[in-house]
Formats: C-alpha cells, structure tokens, sequence
C-alpha cells in the first residue's frame, strides 16, 4: 500500500501546475536543485544566468514546448550572414500557444565573426527560445535564485574580461581584516527559494499593482530573510486592508 501511494504521488508531481501555489513552490525548489547540479548557468560579472536548457527544463516541468514558427534569412552578402527566428509556446494541456519570442543572431556580433552560417541560424533560434521562455517564466526563475534574462542574450560579453575583472577587484580589495572577516560570518542568510516563492505568489495577487509588483521582484534576489519576512507581512497586510476595502465598496 506504502510503495503504490509513493508511485502515485511521484506521478502527480512528474508535472506541475503553475496556477497551484503549492506546486509552484516545489517547481522553483526543484529548478534550483537541477540548474545548480547540471551547472546550467553562467556567472557573468557576479550573477547567475540559466542557459536555455534550464529554461526548457521549467518549461517541460509545465508541460509547455517550443515550436520554431520562423527562421528568417538577413543576411548580406558578403558583407554579414545574419538570422532571425520566431518562437512560440505550446501548452500541451490546452494546445493553445500562450507565448512567443523574436530574436537575432549575426556573425558580426563579438566572438562570432567565424561562425559558419548554420551556427548563426542555430543561434537565432536558441536566443528565441529562451527569450520566449522568459517572457512567461522570469519570475519562476527569480524565485529559483537566478537572474531572469536567458545566459544566451548575455553571450555577447566576453568570459575572459569578465574573469580577469573579477580577479582584479579581488585583488584591489587587499587583505581581509580579522574583524571584518567575522562580520563576514555574521552577515544574515540570503532569502531561501521557498520565502521568495511565497513572495512572489502574494505579488502575482490582484490586488497589487504591476508598478509594486516589478519593483520588488527586481531585487527579490538581493532579499536577506529578516527583509524578505518583513516584505510577505506587509503584502499580506496591504492584500487584506484591499480585499476589505473594496468588499464595503
């Protein structure tokens, strides 16, 4: 009986629904489990970026697939080989397609000036892709603790300079003093994925405001835990004060 409910349950949870508060949490747990252990990011300038496969990866976990709809040839001859794709976003549930994304790849980008022309075609519709995702899923993303623009729209800068400017600015901060190291240590705990799950569910509420909403989800990744506790009780207060209000109305 144990072992037959452990696989009906393992089937419930092989794909998630979005719209069910208690899902998304363990989809956003989930992300951050997959992308960390896969390295499917990359660190640019101190921050976490997913490569398309993550973003496929949430899509999948959602039921929602990628149709190329558009490849588009640019290009100038003899002069820059340059593609733009279209991509858009089936939901398998309902068959409908619920997003989609444009985006441009060009050997005169820096980096790609020996790229062959299938390479450039390939990008442009691995770019789409993952703009496609975003528009729908950046803020799953956030809440998984990455940032919510696809690594491939940030591959135009170069991993070397981003590298060695890292290490300079290692290098100019000096010695790290005993009592700053213990400060250091001290320093309180990052928001956890679950806190800004719960976060972000009480932003997408329709009581509050897109211009509140955008706001706090472009630092939702910089919340500590005392900030991000502190953030979920005034929403919740501002949502009840709302639905209070306008139910005399």
């Amino acid at each position: 009986m144990t072992q037959q409910k452990k696989t009906i349950e393992k089937k419930e949870i092989a794909n998630y629904d979005i719209a069910n508060s208690y899902e998304t949490l363990h989809l956003a747990q989930d992300l951050a489990r997959f992308i960390n252990e896969n390295k499917l990011f990359h660190n640019i300038q101190g921050k976490a970026y997913v490569n398309v496969e993550g973003w496929q990866y949430a899509g999948a976990r959602l039921g929602i697939v990628p149709i190329i709809d558009d490849l588009t040839n640019l290009s100038t001859p003899g002069k820059e080989t340059k593609y733009q794709a279209l991509v858009k976003l089936l939901d398998l549930k309902s068959q409908q397609i619920i997003g989609s994304g444009y985006a441009i790849c060009s050997n005169l980008e820096n980096g790609k000036r020996n790229y062959q022309e299938f390479a450039i075609a390939s990008m442009a519709q691995t770019r789409a892709i993952g703009k496609a995702y975003r528009n729908i899923l950046a803020w799953i993303i956030r809440a998984a603790g990455y940032e919510p623009t696809p690594a491939e729209e940030m591959d135009y800068m170069n991993k070397e300079e981003s590298s060695k400017t890292e290490k300079k600015t290692r290098s100019d901060r000096g010695p790290v003093s005993l009592e700053k190291a213990n400060e250091n240590e001290n320093e309180e705990k990052l928001a956890s994925v679950k806190q800004k799950t719960e976060l972000l569910l009480l932003l997408n509420n329709k009581l509050i405001t897109n211009e509140e909403k955008n706001k706090m989800i472009q630092n939702i990744n910089d919340l500590n835990e005392t900030r991000v506790i502190q953030a979920i009780t005034r929403l919740k207060k501002v949502i009840n004060e709302r639905d209070a209000t306008s139910q005399i109305a």
